[in-house]
């Protein structure tokens, strides 16, 4: 990133796309960088890797973690935050053996608190049932509304592999159940679905962090 030392006509220190700028004996520049001609090497594909496998993992989430990580600090939030926090907590293994463990991963960041008990059940071929204790909870509001995300990613290193169903803006807290409708594959039955489920303020002011109630098969 650059700077501007003296403002927007003042030159330019650092680095701004394939440009950078300097000074030197009074003189300030500004030059093109290098094709770079050395091939990448190994240990930088490996980091790539992660780092695609991530972007990957969460596309087919974007709209929920968008809502899920609003607010992550005052200049990083939603899908940004999201690859972020995985990379950081969810990734396994090494180089191009990584993998992303499903419970290790946040689809929701907050401290707006979680209701407790909360679980899910399968009723039908294509529906979840949530359960969760109505009780109030402290800082917590009955109006908060539940969020659910069930996601099937069995081919993670494929782009747009990923088949998610979800609700934003599910039942109030106060009423301890909500119900999740999931189109299975008629193609390919029996995929694995992850189960998310999050609370957001009624006002969309604040969240909870997501807490992974486990996979069932749809």
């Amino acid at each position: 990133m650059a700077r501007l030392k003296k403002g927007i006509n003042g030159p330019i220190s650092g680095k701004v796309g394939d440009v950078v700028g300097s000074s030197w004996n009074g003189i300030d520049y500004i030059k093109s960088l290098p094709d770079r001609k050395k091939p990448p090497t190994e240990n930088e594909l490996k980091n790539r890797f992660r780092f695609g496998l991530s972007q990957l993992w969460l596309r087919p989430l974007l709209v929920f973690v968008r809502a899920g990580f609003k607010g992550y600090t005052e200049t990083f939030e939603g899908f940004s935050a999201a690859k972020s926090y995985l990379s950081r907590n969810a990734l396994e293994g090494e180089g191009f053996e990584t993998t992303v463990n499903p419970a290790f991963v946040k689809v929701s960041y907050g401290d707006l608190p979680l209701s407790e008990d909360i679980q899910f059940e399968k009723i039908s071929d294509s529906e979840l049932l949530f359960t969760w204790n109505p009780d109030r909870v402290k800082g917590a509001y009955p109006d908060d509304q539940i969020m659910l995300l069930a996601y099937n990613i069995e081919k993670e290193d494929e782009v747009n592999s990923g088949n998610a169903f979800f609700s934003l803006t599910g039942q109030f807290r106060k009423t301890g159940s909500d119900t999740l409708s999931i189109s299975p594959d008629s193609f390919s039955p029996n995929k694995t679905y992850h189960i998310y489920a999050a609370f957001s303020a009624f006002d969309r002011s604040n969240q909870s962090d997501s807490v992974y109630l486990g996979a069932v098969e749809m």
